[in-house]
């Protein structure tokens, strides 16, 4: 051991601790920190509101959410999907009248073209008289050119350009700038976890067995194990992966489902015969301790240094 311990500033080798506490007093790096229990969902509680759910339900991919929210939360993508093709047909009704404009402008040159060169030639009188005249029109044409000329060179406001912003450098200024395309809006609702399709016949009523823990003076919330496996009557937590029974919507264990129901396919509660598609694995979150989801760590991403 040196003389100076910790605070000795002679050593050949950058260690680990000094490389943390030089990371973070710099505001450079990247910090890595694992997710404890209190920041991890409970397996009990909705997807969208984070808190005990009063009418759990299920979808087919095993999220659970609480009834309410989740029917608020497809209400409100409806009414957005109904917003977006208002636009959507505005857009399309302006494209379409765009469209029959720049035709009739088309028609309408067309025309002008067509009336110019049917007609007649001019009399050789008319040609004289023309003659006689043009010095003095070519004298005041040029006049006015002069002096329309000399106007817009001392302002850049003239010629209809005072009713556009000076700003070339905004987007409605570029000169691909113009109409957005119209484009029909996705009818389709999707599910805000796993961005699957999601219907409301698709959701699943879930059945939670209280635990018989003889304790009626804390509420249910506040306790830390409030649900059981009706079968085995084993405490469900984050750490016990669950399953949940389609046809009653019973919350039972995964090994309940190995051990006892994979043999014959029967559920043990009503004697029904059970498909595959039936068990739908519960998706939980973390405990923290134990490797029971693939990531388990927060990152932030800072500037780094290099050399």
């Amino acid at each position: 051991m040196t003389r100076h311990a910790r605070n000795c500033t002679a050593g050949a080798v950058y260690t680990y601790n000094e490389k943390k506490r030089d990371a973070a007093e710099s505001g450079y790096g990247t910090n890595a920190q694992r997710l404890g229990k209190d920041s991890v969902k409970s397996f009990d509680c909705c997807s969208l509101t984070l808190q005990p759910c009063r009418r759990p339900v299920i979808t087919k991919d095993g999220y659970l959410f609480d009834k309410e929210a989740i029917l608020q939360y497809i209400v409100t993508k409806k009414n957005e999907y109904s917003r977006r093709l208002k636009e959507y047909e505005r857009l399309r009704r302006a494209e379409e009248d765009k469209l029959s404009q720049e035709a009739n402008s088309k028609q309408q040159a067309r025309m002008e073209r067509f009336v110019n060169a049917e007609k007649p030639a001019m009399t050789p009188a008319h040609s004289s008289a023309a003659a006689s005249e043009k010095p003095s029109t070519s004298f005041a044409a040029a006049a006015a050119s002069s002096a329309s000329s000399s106007a817009s060179s001392i302002s850049n406001m003239t010629n209809g350009h005072e009713k556009k912003l000076p700003s070339f450098w905004l987007p409605s200024e570029c000169p691909n700038a113009g109409l957005s395309k119209a484009q029909k809006p996705d009818a389709t609702i999707y599910c805000p976890v796993s961005q699957k399709p999601l219907r409301v016949k698709d959701l699943i009523d879930v059945k939670f067995t209280l635990l018989k823990d003889g304790d009626t003076k804390r509420s249910l919330i506040a306790k830390e194990a409030r649900y059981m496996c009706p079968i085995t009557h084993d405490a469900l937590s984050n750490a016990v992966p669950c399953a949940v029974l389609r046809p009653t919507g019973d919350v039972v264990t995964m090994e309940c489902v190995e051990r006892l129901i994979r043999k014959d396919m029967i559920h043990p509660l009503t004697d029904r015969k059970l498909k595959e598609k039936d068990i739908i694995p519960l998706q939980r979150g973390g405990t923290g301790y134990a490797t029971t989801n693939d990531n388990l760590q927060a990152k932030e991403k800072r500037p780094m240094l290099q050399a």
